[in-house]
């Protein structure tokens, strides 16, 4: 099994209430099947409703770090190979180092490590 896992939780709209839940379900879930970190896809906010699906994923992943529950967590704009945190989580993720989104600065990501 991949220890990259990625995700996709915008695909039909969600409320915000809806993401959280699936982000949720997805963390504990690849954790028990082994996965060291996935990538969530929340887009950005390009319907004009201001990100509320990217915003309230990171505050919920603020309090799942602050809890201990998750190792941490790298908003895709800072997903780069000069970020320390990126560069850690290469050691959790091996696979991460080929990631199409790395280098690309995407606010519509969020990776997660388990």
């Amino acid at each position: 099994m991949s220890q990259l896992r990625e995700v996709n939780i915008k695909y039909d709209m969600p409320t915000a209430n809806e993401a959280i839940k699936r982000v949720t379900w997805n963390i504990r879930n690849g954790a028990a099947l082994g996965c060291t970190a996935i990538k969530f896809i929340h887009g950005y906010g390009s319907t004009g409703k201001g990100g509320k699906i990217r915003t309230e994923v990171r505050r919920y992943l603020d309090n799942e770090f602050r809890q201990g529950r998750i190792r941490g967590y790298i908003a895709g704009e800072d997903f780069s190979i000069f970020d320390s945190d990126t560069r850690q989580a290469f050691q959790a993720c091996g696979e991460l180092r080929q990631d199409h989104d790395l280098e690309r600065h995407n606010n519509g990501v969020t990776i997660v490590i388990l």
